[in-house]
């Protein structure tokens, strides 16, 4: 039996329906992130987990309560799964930090791995992090089934290390709606991504609600 990973970045916030810059803002779920987080838990539940990884940020520990709860199985915080931090950007929009960091802006979007948000992370920072959890889950689990819980941004690296896509490319490339499930199974040969973006587990009125 190999490791499979599924990767669920979080419910719905605020933050997520109107696109400004949230990384280490805690913002918690919105009504509709909080049902998002109970479908999961209902499409879910019966899998047989093997361990949830859980970063401890509010509205990630809100996505990972449900099933949790519903599996009796315990979450694990781990810092290496929060969000990449924007620094001085937090809480504006794109349009705000265009005009008030506009260069480092444009360097940010020509190369987000090597360029960080003002006072911010750069994408190699959040690959370094988050790489010491996938390494622990490797360690620790082995084989079966293990739910990380965690952010857009830090998602798609995770995703890019894994699968060997350039991590300077993680907005380019990759895409990732709130309460999306992306499934990598970790083969002798090398992870395999199997799913990505998936959110057949979302009731219908909340597959519309795709989040920035």
């Amino acid at each position: 039996m190999s490791l499979i990973l599924y990767f669920l970045r979080h419910g719905e916030t605020t933050a997520s329906r109107t696109g400004g810059f949230c990384g280490t803002l805690d913002p918690e779920l919105t009504p509709a992130g909080y049902q998002m987080a109970q479908d999961f838990a209902a499409a879910y539940q019966s899998l047989p987990w093997a361990a949830v990884f859980c970063s401890p940020l509010r509205r990630a520990v809100a996505t990972a309560e449900p099933l949790c709860k519903a599996a009796g199985i315990a979450m694990q915080l781990r810092e290496g799964l929060k969000e990449i931090s924007f620094g001085q950007w937090e809480g504006q929009t794109p349009e705000e930090v265009n005009r008030n960091f506009h260069d480092a802006y444009v360097r940010w979007l020509s190369d987000p791995g090597w360029n960080a948000p003002t006072g911010g992370e750069r994408g190699i920072d959040i690959a370094r992090r988050s790489s010491l959890v996938i390494e622990e889950i490797e360690r620790t689990c082995q084989a079966g089934n293990v739910l990380v819980v965690s952010h857009k941004a830090t998602i798609r690296i995770m995703l890019c290390a894994l699968i060997g896509i350039d991590v300077g490319r993680f907005r380019d490339r990759i895409g990732m709606p709130v309460a999306s499930v992306s499934v990598v199974e970790m083969r002798a040969r090398g992870p395999l991504l199997r799913m990505h973006g998936e959110r057949g587990h979302l009731r219908e009125p909340l597959r519309g609600r795709q989040g920035s």
